[in-house]
């Protein structure tokens, strides 16, 4: 009887106990999906950006020298117009995430990639100036927001990040630029890709050019547009020639060239020229 009485009193804390426990599992379970949910929130906000269709219209309309096929881009526009819709939908919180390089690529590859679109909706034309208001009055929606091609260089690449180099890799669609690439702009390759663009570009006659026998140096009218922004990394003073930002510009270019070359620059006894900049279309 006294066995039976105990059991009764037990059998009520045995339950309480049981549901106790049966109570708290649940909270760690909650806990661990709380962490999966912020794993794939963080992995979501640092994915890199798709530029499948942008390499497919670059391998398919550019050619080995930067030149465009307009005419057959404008009748086949559809991968272009899908790419730079995927511009517009990008989330502020996914560019956040991204590091520096990756933001500078994602940048310069909508610049050119919207100068495609800029050129194709007025093709034919001689050049990217014979439209009205291409870089200041037409907008296109990046990130969400409505922006020119001058904000994009002027306000966004030149005043938020200190890379100089965002200028051989920016392409008006004129012979004067550097050549368009036929990849994209990629945040691990980005020094790679700009180095490797700085040296085309300077291998040029038509944008530099170091004539010993009159002693003049012919820098493209690039260096002269934005030779500011060299100054922050490469200003110096007591070698080579000119201004501050020519000094900044050829210290910059000097690393590009060969020991003689690089010499003679130091040394400064030349004249800086700068080159007649050809606005006509980079069109094959």
């Amino acid at each position: 009887m006294n066995n039976f009485k105990t059991l009764i009193i037990l059998i009520p804390i045995l339950f309480l106990i049981s549901s106790c426990a049966t109570e708290t599992t649940p909270l760690n379970l909650d806990t661990n999906h709380s962490n999966s949910i912020e794993s794939s929130v963080t992995l979501a906000a640092t994915k890199p950006f798709n530029y499948q269709k942008y390499q497919q219209v670059l391998s398919t309309y550019v050619d080995q020298e930067g030149k465009v096929n307009y005419k057959v881009l404008k009748e086949n526009r559809q991968v272009l117009d899908t790419f730079n819709a995927s511009l517009a939908t990008l989330s502020p919180d996914t560019f956040a995430n991204w590091t520096e390089k990756e933001k500078i690529a994602f940048w310069i590859n909508a610049y050119n990639s919207l100068t495609l679109l800029a050129i194709i909706e007025n093709y034919p034309s001689k050049s990217i100036r014979d439209i009205p208001g291409v870089w200041t009055r037409i907008q296109f929606k990046v990130i969400g927001k409505e922006v020119t091609l001058d904000e994009i260089e002027h306000k966004i690449l030149r005043v938020q990040f200190n890379e100089p180099r965002i200028h051989m890799g920016l392409v008006c669609a004129s012979i004067g630029c550097p050549i368009l690439l036929q990849e994209p702009y990629i945040g691990d390759k980005l020094d790679e890709q700009l180095n490797k663009q700085t040296r085309r570009f300077i291998a040029l006659n038509q944008n530099f050019k170091i004539d010993k026998q009159d002693n003049k140096v012919y820098l493209s009218s690039i260096f002269k547009w934005f030779g500011e922004d060299f100054i922050p990394s490469f200003k110096v003073q007591e070698k080579f020639t000119g201004s501050d930002k020519e000094r900044a510009v050829l210290n910059f270019l000097s690393q590009y060239l060969d020991e003689s070359e690089q010499e003679y620059l130091m040394n400064g006894k030349y004249q800086i020229k700068y080159l007649d900049y050809d606005w006509s279309l980079n069109d094959q």
